[in-house]
């Protein structure tokens, strides 16, 4: 045995006993090869206890496991270091962008900050104004206004009863032929009388029916002024026929419980007694307020396609609240050989006994089983 040999052993005598054990056992194991006696001793002492190479086979397997845990740790030891890397990363991206929001915020608080203390010296110069100069001058404006507008109207009114009541000296002329096409009954005489209702007439009797029939089929949205323009339902051609070859153009009947409606069918008259007789027909509306009479304007624009420079003293349509007035000017209408049409509200309770005498002219009666859509209710 050398000196380095006997280091070794002296330093870790378990491995020296390991190694003379080693020895002893190879001189035995060659001595019971070399024998019989040996050769049955060794297979009885395999018989009787596990062999060598399961254990080892045992030991290269838990040394296998071992190696791949080891593995396995260092892999998530790798694992953790990147995500902690990630982490910080992410942790100093965060910082930053909150930062950067912060900036941002921070100007723009700045900027509204500026903007309200803006508005609100505005809103207290604007407040001053308003106390100093706009409230006092503009309720001073108003009432001036109120004041002139109702003397306007009363010296209006005034002067209108005093023109009708003028008595003017008679053109020796005859009257002026209207530019629409003449027919039979316009020549015959100066001023016809229409009577729809008489079997005589029967050449006007098919031009009224055709006309409700047109209205009622093929109506004409963008017809000529004086024109009905709107939809032409069943039941208001039946109330218009009525009228003319029953009533013979001169009655009333009953409302369709809506302004509007109403005005629906006198437009139709209108319409029709335009066609029969041209720019001598003038109708004339009778309505107890200026309200009511507006309404009426408005719907004979919007169903017959005229405007507000039709209706005047000496235009096609004129307004009245007043039936006495009404009546002179119809009156003066028929003496100048024009034809005056009087249609009245359903507001109108009693028929000044005057209006009967004209040839033409169309009543509302309100329905007496329900109440008046035009009643002003306190």
């Amino acid at each position: 045995m050398t000196s380095n040999e006997f280091s070794l052993g002296a330093a870790h005598p378990q491995n020296g006993l390991a190694s003379m054990s080693d020895a002893s056992v190879n001189t035995d194991a060659e001595y019971l090869s070399s024998s019989p006696e040996g050769m049955a001793a060794a297979n009885s002492d395999r018989s009787a206890t596990p062999g060598r190479n399961d254990i080892d086979n045992m030991a290269d397997g838990l040394l296998q496991q071992v190696q791949a845990l080891q593995q396995e740790v260092n892999e998530l030891q790798q694992t953790k270091e990147q995500l902690q890397q990630q982490i910080a990363i992410d942790q100093a991206t965060m910082g930053r962008i909150v930062q950067e929001g912060l900036k941002e915020l921070e100007q723009r608080k700045r900027e509204l900050q500026i903007s309200v203390e803006q508005l609100e010296r505005r809103l207290e110069r604007i407040r001053e104004e308003m106390r100093t100069t706009f409230a006092g001058t503009s309720q001073d404006l108003a009432i001036r206004v109120q004041s002139f507008k109702e003397y306007l109207v009363g010296s209006l009114q005034d002067l209108a009863m005093a023109a009708d009541q003028l008595e003017f000296p008679q053109p020796s002329k005859t009257p002026m032929q209207p530019i629409a096409e003449p027919s039979p009954e316009i020549t015959s005489t100066p001023v016809p009388v229409p009577k729809f209702a008489e079997q005589t007439f029967l050449e006007q009797t098919k031009k009224v029916r055709a006309l409700l029939d047109q209205y009622r089929n093929r109506p004409d949205y963008y017809g000529t002024p004086w024109t009905l323009r709107r939809t032409f339902e069943p039941i208001h051609a039946e109330r218009v026929s009525n009228w003319f070859f029953t009533q013979g153009g001169r009655g009333a009947i009953r409302t369709m419980g809506s302004r509007l409606q109403n005005i629906l069918i006198a437009s139709a008259v209108v319409s029709i007694l335009r066609s029969l007789y041209g720019d001598r027909v003038v109708t004339l509306v009778l309505a107890d307020s200026p309200e009511r009479l507006g309404e009426w304007r408005r719907g004979l624009q919007d169903c017959l396609g005229i405007t507000r420079a039709d209706f005047g003293v000496d235009r096609g349509a004129a307004l009245f609240e007043d039936p006495i007035i009404l009546t002179q000017k119809a009156d003066r209408l028929q003496k100048d050989g024009f034809m005056p049409l009087i249609i009245m509200d359903e507001t109108e309770a009693q028929i000044d006994l005057a209006i009967l005498q004209f040839p033409l002219w169309l009543a509302f009666a309100p329905n007496p089983q329900t109440a008046s859509y035009t009643r002003d209710w306190v």
